[in-house]
């Protein structure tokens, strides 16, 4: 005599497809591979000791009354360098598995799209807000040892407070912008190119422009807008204050996270 068995109830997946969940797994994958780990060495090596080794080799002639530049100005240098890193870990974080197909992968584990969207962009942008902080503060303690080796040491309060931990912030930025520009276009090399080009070359070419239009322009470009935020004493005065500057960066990121998600929803992976 046969005794007939229920088949098992398929196992609850609701639980490992949560939030929570997603980030977790964003977080190994960000991890597991080696070019995190040599963007975030570059990124410290880049903006870091670059940082000191140009404080170190200006210094003398800062203390000099030939000098015509503030010492803050040189205390966070090196994040014109590490910005370009930043930008390169958030195209991989995104175009890495658009190449290898991978993100279908995630898609399948995480039916929600703007879930894994919204995963990959909370771990990239605590990575680089933690990591900016840090690489300006190894910037400043080693670049201000030199400064103070010639009586004019930068004391780690007020500008040069906020332009610490405003690296933190305009990295983080960079990266959710980079996420975005990668899930529209789905190409490393696109999207890095794209990226880099807006916020270093656009954003300086369209101070070309004649009158109020190229004035305005060069204010709200994103790289211009959101840099001010990590400088003690703007490069150029004429940009927006740094944190008006910052708040336009934000709102330009958002529109663009935003249009990244309705095309993330309605394509293809």
């Amino acid at each position: 005599m046969t005794t007939l068995t229920r088949p098992a109830a398929p196992a609850d997946t609701s639980a490992r497809a949560g939030f929570p969940q997603a980030v977790r797994a964003e977080w190994l994958k960000l991890w597991s591979v080696r070019s995190t780990w040599w963007t975030v060495a570059a990124t410290i090596g880049l903006g870091g000791f670059m940082t000191i080794l140009i404080c170190a080799l200006n210094a003398e002639w800062l203390a000099s009354a030939d000098a015509d530049e503030a010492p803050a100005t040189f205390l966070t240098w090196g994040l014109m360098l590490a910005q370009i890193c930043a930008v390169v870990l958030g195209a991989l974080v995104v175009t890495g598995e658009y190449s290898t197909g991978m993100v279908r992968t995630s898609f399948a584990a995480v039916p929600s799209r703007g879930r894994v969207m919204a995963a990959k962009s909370v771990v990239l942008s605590g990575v680089l807000l933690v990591l900016g902080v840090v690489v300006a503060l190894i910037g400043y303690a080693g670049g201000n040892w030199f400064f103070e080796r010639e009586g004019i040491g930068v004391p780690l309060e007020g500008d040069m407070l906020r332009a610490v931990l405003g690296s933190g912030l305009f990295l983080a930025g960079i990266g959710l912008f980079t996420v975005a520009v990668g899930f529209i276009l789905r190409h490393t090399a696109g999207t890095i190119s794209a990226v880099l080009a807006l916020m270093l070359i656009v954003g300086n070419m369209v101070s070309l422009l004649p009158g109020a239009t190229g004035e305005w322009l060069t204010k709200l470009m994103p790289g211009n807008a959101g840099s001010g935020i990590a400088q003690a004493i703007a490069w150029n005065p004429d940009l927006l204050s740094p944190w008006a500057g910052f708040g336009v960066f934000v709102l330009e990121t958002s529109a663009l996270m935003a249009l990244a998600w309705m095309v993330v929803r309605r394509r293809d992976a």
